[in-house]
């Protein structure tokens, strides 16, 4: 593949489906440091593994496996350096401006989804999207009873954490 159609594809990916790795980022990191770093290793990994894609599943598909996988191994490898820093660190937000306002219900969302372990958070961001057990099973490699199974206790998880949100500002 000539880099000139690497380079079309690419753009066409990211503009068609910014919102999808920026659901995965936002899932995932947390500042907004944290989440230029994660949107450029995705970015690099989609680029790599543009001369890969056969087209034997959807574009859609294919970069939420390549985000997630990404997502992961960087969460690993930052919950190890974050290992030892001190306190100021879990404070920095507290010091950065909020870029928008949003949904505080999107937000109790997102912080709960935060606290679930990286597949139960990458099953929670696929399910939000719309995709079926088979297509969440094939990009995690886990069973559909498994998926099923997961997503039944991500629900009653969130349920359950919904009874004591205060839903007095919506």
């Amino acid at each position: 593949m000539k880099e000139s159609e690497q380079l079309l594809i690419f753009e066409e990916w990211l503009a068609k489906y910014k919102a999808l790795l920026f659901k995965v980022i936002r899932s995932y990191a947390f500042t907004s440091d944290d989440r230029d770093d994660l949107f450029q290793n995705i970015c690099l990994q989609i680029w790599r593994s543009i001369p890969k894609f056969r087209g034997e599943s959807a574009v859609t598909t294919w970069l939420y496996r390549i985000s997630l996988n990404t997502a992961m191994n960087w969460s690993t490898k930052e919950r190890k350096r974050e290992q030892g820093h001190g306190e100021i660190e879990s404070m920095e937000h507290l010091l950065m401006e909020n870029e928008q306002e949003e949904d505080d219900r999107v937000a109790w969302l997102y912080t709960e989804i935060a606290k679930l372990n990286e597949v139960d958070r990458s099953l929670s961001l696929l399910l939000l999207d719309g995709f079926n057990y088979k297509e969440m099973s094939e990009m995690l490699g886990i069973s559909e009873s498994n998926v099923g199974v997961k997503i039944h206790r991500i629900k009653k998880y969130l349920i359950s954490k919904s009874e004591t949100y205060d839903y007095h500002g919506v």
